[in-house]
């Protein structure tokens, strides 16, 4: 294993052994009670089960099978949540054939950042995460349960989820994808259109004709934003079946999927042949995992705080030197839009996740010594799932690439580094992802143009007011002043002015999305303005030096004896439910610390 992996290993394991034993200390003590159904009583239990079929309230009633909940994200206005209204029926047949039972725990919201990506709605986006976790606690809170399945893709959906049942650790959970949907108008075409249409050279009626071709059925959208890096984190934390990731919606292979999620559930259980927590599984070990896939395949910004959420909620401390130490060492071995033409596709038709996880774990950069939920040892995820004469079984996934343009291995990577990076100086502490970012932009020094709202800065550019070098500072964007929305609207804005030759970056509080591109773009600033961080002393024309290279991020002048500027947003009004979240903006932690809303005890 790679001396740099063991040493970053070591000193999260050393920095998080307090939290870590506080959480598995909970955990004991969960699992040392009776089982769920066990201690309910008798009204409890005709309450549980009153509306289950004969057969299964027999079971349950008897305590001989496990009950497996199933919580789902479901809705139809999500394309890549649309094919989990099959999947309820699906998960219970399949309990039936293997000795037990599914209840249809609780559904959990669901929004679209890809609807509200520059509407008010986006502010509930991030918070969004955490309402999901405390939704799938009320699910689970039943204490009838001996197994979970979690359906969900999105964005904030999957952490929500993973943080939820964290608190349910003693119990074992499979998460189950849908798939991404086919391939539409190539992403290459879909970001010319934009940007044509930023600069008023496209219609609105061309422009939503290239978005409909691109985003057509259900299923995940098929670039490589955090929807899809979701689903490759769930793989490398060893929460999927094996492959399960980017297979097709409403096909036999990903039916047959989700009946052996279903199955293994049930093994998994306390009832079961193979009895195995999410505690068990999330641990240390896996969340490096999943920092490292997110790095060598050139993931979504956005983990930058749902692993830290995430990680905390297992008792484990993360922060952003671990990812920029890790991306040092990490090489990019994929190239899927934003940081590439391909999409997932084309990915998963290459070689995809078991590929990239195999040239990791043949070169030392990764830990295969984990649990998973598919046995002992991340190696069994090289395999990909197939069917042979309509049953499933897995095989050994291909030795090489099978598009040299879109996946390699260690040997050849497209780049030695993972791509995020951290950014430290007088402005704060940002993440930046330079995997899209051609070298000549990635450091700019130039003048700064102040902004509270992103519509500000939009028509700016439309007005012809941002015709130079500039490096745009749009503040007041963080968790605790509007909820930290993505700033994605501005991705055409500004990617046309670097094209016309201007020096240009984003500095903001705020999110970038899973499709932050070829600008470059220092995000999650923190301290946040709203909290009296450096950002909120800002003027226009402080020049303003973004180095990613060197991982500076500095202004010239002298702030320290300014005055705080305080925020003048336009859409801090209240409505669209937003007003609803006020109390929630108090007490949310830093962006380091996974911009959550949960308070979980640290020892």
């Amino acid at each position: 294993m790679h001396p740099v992996l063991q040493e970053i290993t070591a000193r999260i394991t050393a920095r998080s052994a307090a939290t870590r034993q506080t959480y598995l200390d909970g955990v004991a003590a969960a699992r040392d009670l009776p089982k769920g159904r066990d201690t309910l009583s008798a009204g409890n239990q005709a309450h549980a089960f009153a509306a289950c079929p004969a057969h299964d309230k027999q079971a349950l009633l008897g305590g001989d099978w496990p009950n497996i909940a199933i919580i789902s994200a479901y809705n139809d206005m999500l394309s890549a949540h649309q094919p989990y209204h099959r999947y309820p029926d699906l998960i219970r047949e399949a309990a039936r054939d293997c000795n037990a039972t599914a209840q249809f725990a609780g559904g959990v919201p669901a929004m679209c950042d890809g609807v509200t990506q520059g509407q008010p709605g986006m502010e509930l986006s991030l918070f969004s995460r955490d309402v999901i976790a405390m939704s799938t606690a009320i699910a689970l809170s039943h204490n009838s349960f001996d197994a979970g399945l979690y359906l969900g893709i999105c964005d904030k959906i999957v952490p929500g989820l993973l943080i939820g049942a964290l608190q349910f650790g003693h119990l074992p959970a499979i998460f189950v994808p849908s798939g991404p949907m086919a391939s539409g108008l190539p992403n290459g075409e879909k970001a010319r259109i934009r940007n044509l249409y930023a600069e008023g050279k496209a219609s609105r009626e061309e422009l939503l004709k290239a978005e409909c071709d691109s985003y057509h059925s259900a299923g995940t959208c098929t670039f490589y934003g955090t929807a899809n890096s979701n689903q490759m984190l769930m793989e490398f934390m060893g929460l999927h079946m094996p492959g399960a990731a980017f297979i097709p919606p409403d096909s036999e292979l990903r039916d047959e999927l989700t009946r052996a999620a279903t199955t293994r559930a049930a093994a998994l259980s306390s009832f079961g042949s193979a009895p195995s927590a999410l505690a068990d599984i999330v641990d240390e070990k896996s969340i490096i995992n999943g920092m490292i896939g997110l790095l060598a395949t050139g993931g979504s910004t956005n983990h930058t705080l749902h692993l830290p959420a995430i990680a905390r909620a297992a008792g484990v401390l993360i922060d952003w030197k671990d990812f920029d130490d890790l991306s040092k060492i990490i090489p990019l071995l994929a190239k899927v839009y934003p940081n590439g033409q391909a999409d997932v596709n084309h990915f998963h038709a290459a070689g995809g996740i078991g590929f990239v996880i195999g040239s990791l774990l043949d070169s030392g950069l990764l830990h295969d010594d984990v649990q998973t939920v598919f046995g002992r040892g991340l190696s069994a995820y090289r395999l990909e799932p197939v069917l042979e004469n309509h049953k499933l079984v897995w095989r050994n996934g291909p030795e090489n690439s099978g598009d040299s343009d879109i996946l390699t291995d260690c040997n050849n990577a497209f780049d030695a580094e993972g791509g995020i990076r951290l950014l430290d100086g007088n402005l704060g502490r940002a993440i930046i992802k330079v995997s899209a970012v051609n070298a000549s932009h990635r450091i700019v020094e130039a003048p700064a143009r102040i902004f509270h709202d992103q519509n500000d800065v939009q028509e700016a550019f439309e007005a012809g007011n941002l015709e130079a070098d500039a490096v745009i500072v749009l503040r007041f964007q963080g968790p605790a002043a509007n909820g930290m929305p993505e700033l994605h609207k501005l991705t055409p804005a500004l990617t046309v002015l670097q094209e016309r030759g201007f020096k240009v970056a984003l500095v903001t509080d705020g999110r970038m999305s899973g499709a932050s591109g070829k600008v470059p773009a220092a995000i999650h600033v923190t301290p946040e303005a709203a909290q009296g961080g450096p950002l909120a002393s800002l003027r226009d024309g402080d020049m303003i030096r973004l180095d990613s290279e060197s991982g500076e991020l500095n202004c010239a002048a002298d702030l320290s004896a300014r005055p705080l500027v305080k925020a003048d947003i336009k859409n801090l009004a209240p409505g669209l439910g937003r007003n609803l979240f006020g109390l929630l903006k108090k007490q949310v932690s830093s962006a380091e610390e996974g911009a959550s809303l949960v308070a979980f005890e640290e020892g």
